[in-house]
């Protein structure tokens, strides 16, 4: 059996964009890589970011919400920081590991502003979709392999 290159989500609180982009990338290319996410430290799942994954059909509710020391390293293929606080306090990696930053707003600071339920799960879905959009058009097969 040929081991699938890993891929690494990293966030600050591994709560909502790194779990959504996990669940994008084993939904829609999980044959080809092995997702996984993790946050500086880990503030647990967003439950917002679980439904609106759960309304795209994509269910998160397994995954686990874990700091980056929870992980081996030297499996990792690439380090995907999809925040700016994770791209700037990411630690030392214990060999050179490819890393790609693609920041993305904040949802649980995007729905601080809301009116109500709907319009704060209006922010979720804007960058669940993003994330989306950015998993679905990347090869992560082939950024592996160089």
């Amino acid at each position: 059996m040929i081991k699938k290159p890993v891929v690494l989500f990293l966030c600050t609180g591994n709560s909502c964009r790194s779990q959504m982009a996990e669940g994008w990338l084993r939904t829609l290319h999980g044959g080809l890589v092995e997702a996984r996410s993790a946050g500086i430290v880990a503030h647990g799942l967003n439950p917002y970011a679980v439904q609106v994954m759960a309304d795209a059909g994509v269910d998160i509710t397994g995954q686990a919400s874990e700091c980056l020391d929870a992980h081996n390293l030297d499996e990792i293929e690439l380090v995907v920081s999809v925040c700016g606080n994770a791209r700037e306090s990411c630690p030392v990696l214990p060999r050179e590991v490819l890393t790609l930053h693609v920041p993305f707003d904040d949802p649980p600071a995007l729905a601080r502003e809301a009116a109500d339920d709907e319009a704060a799960l209006a922010c979720y879905r804007r960058v669940r979709d993003e994330i989306r959009k950015f998993v679905a058009m990347t090869d992560f097969a082939r950024v592996c392999a160089g």
